[in-house]
């Protein structure tokens, strides 16, 4: 358990938190949420050590160990993908080392009868178990599954890092966190560079964690399906849900109604005493009153409101001249660096159709991308249609921005015509108002940056917009405004995106990139979702049987929003009991795991001592607890389910 105490962070004399106190507890799954720069990343750090708070304090227990993943960090090359990721098991391989070396000693001594042979054997022993109960035996097959479910291929294991991209390079980096077990993870953006596919692996993989979760992530589906409670950052303080995030707006809605009707009664009640008092104030016969409203007066509390960030995102994408009926054609086309990228590439986008690219990073999506912009050469015919005016929002957009100039001056250098006259309200329509322009890019947040390009984007009206991972380091509300930009805008429309929720809603047709071909499916994201996994059941049945394909099948179709119809008041009732009862269930499940693993900690702390050791009865009663923490965490997992 972690304490956070009437914590305070000031950076240049601005108080970024202000006596914040909370508690994350074993197992809670959190998601910390509020718009760019409310120090949600600073939360993380300060947990993990990274920074100092300028009050407060942060109590973490001595054995508790904190896995930390930032948003962007240093990588080292010289080793391939499997010893990067083997340096996670750093303590096993040691023990592993240990071992072998005392049994080479063992085989080559022969004074079996010595105190000090004895006394080897037992350190042996002692080592070995130990090596077993780390899981030294098994450690390099759970090293591959996890990074497959994060998107290696086998092939790709023996390959040197330095031939992967930087997002590639951080699933290594995700991947050596999570094999460690840390018993905390503090995950800062962890979807950024992930695919559907492996965001999907990866929302299972936190299902079946044994320790705390707090994450900060952009994405709304994500963090609908791995956490269970929100905290709220905005204005310098918290607010803890315990709660899903879309349950958590609707209950900061009401609770903000709540504030706002009692504190109109209360502004009502104090105005109706203030104007008894200054009617009475000098008639004798009201006197005994006029004091009684005086000290009525002085005992009530003031109510106060929830502050609420009322700034948004406004964007409005201004289309230019009609376009032809097709401004994108693709006739066999075909891309070839070191390996083919993708072949028979046949594909139509008409206009004001709003599409999406998707696939597992690496399988060519922005290299169809730079294909139709002209940037590489291609085989086979592409055409770009009559009158296209293509706007274009690159993946690594924000990062190309001059990081010495300001805000201004770089709008200013793109500004054109009389538009130069009112650059100062279009940065305070993206949140750049007064000072905040004069900011350098330099010391711009990620989501900062990515709304400086989009303004940039919007200075040229086109008729075509093509967006490559858009929503990367956005917040969560100005998510929502581009999805409703990108809604209202009248030309077309390509999305290279692994965002589910962004998604939703928006395309009308999903093109999936795999295996050297693109392939068309019609409707939303969650109709590509369902049919892709039931292809991969179809495909894992003819490979393994019936039993393979259920497991090969995700629960994709629970994650599409559904409408359902009005439950009577009785049917609610009854719900609601289930889920009470249900709650409670989850409640003891966990109290009871709690308590089982307290009681492995306390063996395992007694078995590496000298005497205990060499105690069979200890470890006969750890493998014991051990098999009823398993089946109390397979009961807690139904129960969550």
């Amino acid at each position: 358990m972690i304490s956070i105490d009437h914590l305070t962070i000031e950076f240049s004399a601005k108080a970024l938190f202000t006596d914040v106190s909370y508690v994350v507890n074993d197992r809670d799954r959190i998601a910390l949420v509020g718009k760019n720069g409310a120090g949600k990343s600073t939360m993380l750090k300060m947990i993990a050590g990274l920074e100092r708070p300028t009050s407060g304090s942060i109590a973490i227990p001595r054995d508790t160990t904190v896995g930390y993943l930032p948003q962007v960090m240093v990588l080292a090359d010289g080793r391939t993908v499997t010893e990067e990721a083997e340096t996670a098991f750093a303590d096993i391989q040691a023990v592993q080392r240990r071992v072998e070396e005392m049994q080479e000693e063992m085989a080559r001594r022969t004074d079996y009868e010595t105190e000090d042979y004895m006394a080897l054997c037992e350190r042996f022993t002692h080592e070995s178990e130990r090596y077993r109960m780390m899981g030294g035996d098994n450690y390099r097959g759970e090293m591959e599954r996890t990074l497959k479910g994060l998107g290696f291929e086998q092939r790709d294991l023996d390959r040197p890092t330095s031939e992967f991209s930087g997002g590639w390079r951080m699933r290594i980096e995700l991947a050596k966190i999570l094999l460690r077990h840390p018993d905390v993870l503090l995950l800062d953006e962890p979807t950024n560079h992930l695919d559907i596919e492996s965001i999907q692996w990866f929302e299972k993989f936190l299902a079946g964690y044994d320790g705390a979760v707090m994450l900060v992530s952009h994405d709304r589906a994500f963090i609908n399906n791995v956490t269970t409670r929100t905290i709220e950052i905005t204005c310098g303080q918290i607010h803890d849900y315990k709660v899903k995030y879309d349950e958590y707006l609707t209950l900061r809605a009401e609770r903000r109604e709540q504030q706002l009707r009692a504190y109109e009664n209360q502004r009502r009640e104090i105005e109706e005493a203030q104007a008894f008092i200054e009617r009475f104030r000098y008639q004798a016969t009201k006197a005994v009153q006029v004091q009684q409203k005086v000290r009525q007066l002085e005992k009530i509390v003031p109510i106060e409101v929830d502050e609420v960030d009322t700034s948004a995102l406004r964007l409005k994408f201004t289309c230019s001249q009609r376009s032809g009926d097709f401004p994108v054609i693709c006739d066999e086309v075909r891309k070839d660096y070191d390996r083919t990228v993708f072949d028979h590439v046949n594909l139509t986008i008409r206009r004001g159709e709003k599409v999406a690219f998707v696939g597992r990073n690496g399988e060519g999506k922005s290299t169809l991308v730079k294909c139709i912009l002209g940037e590489i050469p291609f085989q086979g015919t592409l055409k770009v249609g009559h009158n296209v005016e293509i706007g274009y929002f690159a993946q690594n957009q924000a990062q190309l921005l001059d990081g010495e100039l300001t805000v201004f001056e770089t709008i200013d250098r793109v500004a054109r015509g009389d538009i130069r006259l009112k650059i100062r309200d279009i940065l305070g329509a993206f949140m750049f108002g007064g000072e905040a322009s004069d900011k350098k890019v330099k010391v711009l947040s990620g989501g900062e940056r990515t709304r400086l390009a989009m303004i940039k984007l919007l200075l040229e009206p086109v008729n075509c917009l093509i967006l490559d991972e858009p929503t990367n380091h956005l917040d969560l509300k100005s998510k929502d405004v581009l999805k409703s930009a990108i809604k209202a805008f009248d030309g077309t429309v390509i999305i290279v995106s692994h965002d589910r929720d962004f998604l939703d809603g928006l395309v009308e047709r999903v093109y999936e990139f795999g295996g050297g071909r693109v392939r068309e499916y019609l409707g939303g994201i969650y109709d590509w979702i369902r049919q892709h996994e039931a292809q991969q059941a179809e495909i894992a049945f003819q490979q393994g049987g019936a039993a393979a394909a259920q497991k090969a099948v995700a629960p994709a179709a629970a994650e599409a929003p559904k409408a359902a119809r009005t439950l009577s008041y009785e049917e609610q009732k009854a719900l609601a009991r289930e889920q009470r009862k249900k709650e409670k269930a989850i409640k003891e499940a966990e109290e009871q795991m709690s308590q089982l693993e307290q009681a492995v900690k306390i063996l395992e702390a007694r078995m590496a001592t000298p005497e205990g050791s060499s105690d069979a009865a200890l470890y006969e009663k750890h493998a014991a607890l051990k098999a009823q923490l398993e089946k109390a965490e397979e009961k807690w997992l139904e129960l969550s389910e």
